[in-house]
């Protein structure tokens, strides 16, 4: 694209009560964002025995929504600075629920393929510009640092929700409603928000760069795709190269960005230690979580026992000490530092993931609830602050571009935790040695000897399963003390990176400007 877009106002301003009622439509889609990645999880052995996918197939019936939401994030923040962050989030949200109905009904493995890929496109125009668009919308850092702490808040309360909800209605209807959930939200978002949402967008923007475009989606699908490969089916040619591809590609992009006089992401905003130290502490933060995250369900469920309900109600602590902090966030960080919270966050789930290293196939809940608890804790406190962080480092007309980067660090966090520690879990769990009969089957996965089992003998199957979830267990407990060192690694960046880094007061002039953190001790 050569064309330069015209300029318009930056932001339209709104009242008090107006900017109130703007964020719980922005919610909305966050909620709905959060519900949906927690949903096809538990959905997938329903789709498996539906439509029958191969193992590779049933791989990018998973893996596809991610791949295309980290190509496409800083490329869709940046064209919302543009074209207008209300317009790309209501035409994303209408484009989301559209498709949500594709995913429901698709009759083929290579038909859901294609509507995740189309999902994920349609998801990587929501989360930035709900984000820049709390930026554009509260000037005042204080009354910003609340309606952060509510959007990180809602996010973490959808992802609790989506499991249960989840759950439900997988007991009572078929796979294909975990998609259509997605309808009344997106139906009450587009009608609501395109009379109280505010457009707000870059007033001098330059060109939509479409080089630019292409570098960012090759490198970062290209890199997300050899780090999940790889952890699955270890290093190959293919994979190889595909990473080599995407690293080369990310060179390439931030090189030109240098070198445009409108980039599509300014990456000299890296120079700024607060923008970095918030960025880096946020990837750490997801890489050493995702692991847990990833299996937890899994342990809950095949080796406690616990129904897909139950196991989302197991995990709900999380959620709740995620909301809590979301919301006093803001306040703490002031009354003490950004690197305080910040870093004591981050060692809180650093220490409740050591504790996990204890937990065995008959601990009960109290210890697990607990522990859960204060990693929702810290994790709320961490996000929301550095959150808060990134979107005050920047003028509120690079708002899109910095609220992507924060969400691409969230996807490659989790790429490259689930690619480590779950290569940890599958490493441990892999070399369990089962009774004479067990099949080859039973090593690939937890669930794979589940299913083996029942057609075993009842003492041969009991047998073998007691090694597999034994195995299990050790992988799970050594993947969670090196998502403890991870976070505690992590806690010690941030108190080095965010030292001096202050959220704003309440100066109304200078949040509009968006000039920036306020220098600290």
């Amino acid at each position: 694209m050569t064309r330069t877009l015209r300029p318009a106002p930056a932001t339209q301003e709104l009242g008090r009560t107006g900017r109130w009622l703007a964020l719980s439509v922005l919610v909305l889609a966050v909620l709905l964002v959060a519900v949906d990645a927690t949903v096809l999880g538990l959905a997938t052995p329903f789709i498996s025995e539906d439509l029958r996918p191969s193992g590779t197939q049933l791989l990018w019936i998973g893996d596809v929504y991610s791949f295309v939401i980290a190509g496409l994030l800083v490329s869709m923040g940046s064209l919302g600075d543009r074209i207008g962050r209300k317009r790309i989030l209501l035409a994303g949200a209408t484009v989301f629920g559209l498709v949500s109905v594709l995913n429901a009904y698709a009759t083929s493995p290579e038909l859901l393929i294609a509507a995740r890929a189309l999902l994920g496109v349609a998801g990587a125009t929501l989360m930035p510009a709900t984000l820049a668009l709390i930026r554009n919308i509260f000037h005042d850092p204080r009354e910003r640092s609340l309606a952060i702490g509510i959007w990180g808040a809602t996010a973490s309360a959808g992802m609790a929700v989506g499991p249960i909800v989840g759950g439900f209605l997988l007991e009572h209807f078929w796979w294909g409603s975990v998609f259509l959930i997605n309808l009344p939200v997106m139906a009450v978002l587009v009608v609501v928000g395109a009379r109280l949402l505010p457009e707000s967008r870059d007033p001098n923007p330059g060109p939509w760069d479409l080089p630019s475009v292409l570098l960012s989606l090759a490198g970062l699908v290209g890199v997300v795709y050899a780090i999940k490969e790889a952890a699955a089916h270890g290093f190959g040619g293919n994979i190889l190269v595909a990473g080599l591809v995407g690293a080369a590609a990310l060179y390439g992009f931030v090189r030109r960005q240098l070198t445009l006089p409108h980039p599509l992401l300014d990456v000299r905003l890296f120079r700024s230690r607060g923008f970095s130290g918030a960025v880096l502490a946020d990837l750490l933060t997801i890489l050493g979580l995702s692991g847990l995250v990833f299996f937890l369900s899994q342990f809950l469920q095949l080796v406690q026992d616990r129904s897909p309900l139950e196991a989302g109600l197991a995990e709900l602590p999380a959620a709740v000490g995620a909301v809590a902090a979301g919301l006093l966030a803001g306040r703490a960080a002031r009354w003490y530092s950004v690197r305080v919270v910040v870093s004591g966050g981050l060692a809180a789930v650093g220490l409740a993931l050591a504790a996990l290293t204890t937990i065995g196939e008959h601990t009960g809940y109290p210890m697990l609830g607990a522990a859960l608890l204060v990693v929702g804790l810290g994790a709320g406190f961490a996000f929301t602050v550095t959150s808060d962080v990134i979107l005050s480092s920047v003028p509120p007309r690079q708002a899109g571009a910095a609220s992507a980067v924060s969400e691409t660090a969230y996807e490659l966090g989790a790429a490259l935790g689930i690619a480590l520690l779950g290569s940890i879990v599958n490493g441990v769990y892999r070399g369990f040695t089962g009774p004479g009969g067990t099949p080859e089957a039973a090593h690939e996965s937890l669930g794979g000897a589940v299913e083996a089992a029942g057609a075993l003998p009842a003492q041969t199957a009991q047998a073998m399963l007691d090694a597999a979830r034994a195995a299990f267990v050790d992988g799970l407990t050594l993947a969670a003390g090196a998502g403890a060192v991870v976070l505690l690694a992590a806690a010690g960046a941030a108190w080095h990176l965010l030292r001096g880094q202050r959220l704003g007061d309440g100066d109304t002039a200078g949040g509009a400007q968006g000039g920036g953190p306020v220098p600290g001790p």
